[in-house]
């Protein structure tokens, strides 16, 4: 959505950003009379940030379970408000957006699991210590059974970051970026259609993609583009 960010109160004169506060009330007044005084601009992101201290405060009294259904509930609460064009700036796909994404994945299959086994409860618990500081746990710590989590909350990231994107290329136009996004959503809808169910390396060479491609577009990177091509081929195109 293109705004006007910069405001201007009808009712006292007080400048103020709304890019900076998510807000169209006056910090000063309250006043929710105002004007824009720049250009618009293409502003999809918000300043949310994301807090799970109070369910790891709970760690040693609650369930697992219940924790991660908690947690859960907060990281897609927090995704649901996130976008990655910050006035008119690309922003990348960030470590806590996929940790967010991931952790509230996991809770449902725990919630689905008739019995918590070790690896997995450790998997949890390090999503819960770090998903909010944009800590995730490395695919070797990943269990077989959360392997399928894993991949879809990473197309279900890509598929958010791939919108941006195109959202993002209407006002600065770029045929090989849009060519490499295609590319991308073919392989994103191939690891929907398995249900997540592809290889650890596949589900991080698809996050490796959308952020190489964001980065290029962000810095006019040439070697960013590159990197996306190489980890797009390096995909396996087989279920």
């Amino acid at each position: 959505m293109k705004i006007r960010g910069d405001r201007e109160c009808k009712s006292c004169g007080t400048r103020w950003s709304y890019y900076d506060t998510g807000s169209v009330e006056c910090p000063q007044c309250g006043s929710l009379r105002s004007v824009g005084v720049d250009d618009r601009k293409e502003h999809t992101a918000s300043g949310v940030a994301l807090d799970l201290t109070d369910v790891r405060d709970r760690i040693d009294d609650d369930p697992l379970p219940e924790l991660a259904t908690d947690a859960g509930e907060q990281c897609r609460a927090y995704v649901r408000k996130q976008g990655f064009i910050d006035a008119g700036d690309l922003r990348p796909l960030g470590d806590t957006y996929l940790a967010a994404l991931e952790l509230a994945h996991a809770a449902l299959e725990l919630d689905r699991s008739m019995r918590i086994e070790d690896d997995e409860e450790y998997y949890v618990l390090e999503l819960l210590r770090g998903a909010d500081q944009g800590e995730r746990p490395g695919p070797s710590a990943v269990p077989e059974s959360m392997r399928a989590a894993r991949g879809l909350a990473y197309a279900s990231a890509v598929a958010d970051y791939h919108d941006e994107l195109r959202t993002y290329l209407k006002d600065d136009p770029d045929e090989l970026a849009r060519d490499l996004l295609s590319s991308l959503s073919e392989h994103r809808k191939r690891v929907d259609a398995l249900d997540g169910d592809v290889s650890l390396a596949d589900s991080e060479a698809l996050i490796g993609a959308a952020q190489a491609v964001g980065h290029y577009l962000a810095e006019d990177d040439d070697g960013a583009l590159a990197q996306a091509r190489h980890h797009l081929d390096n995909l396996d195109p087989e279920p």
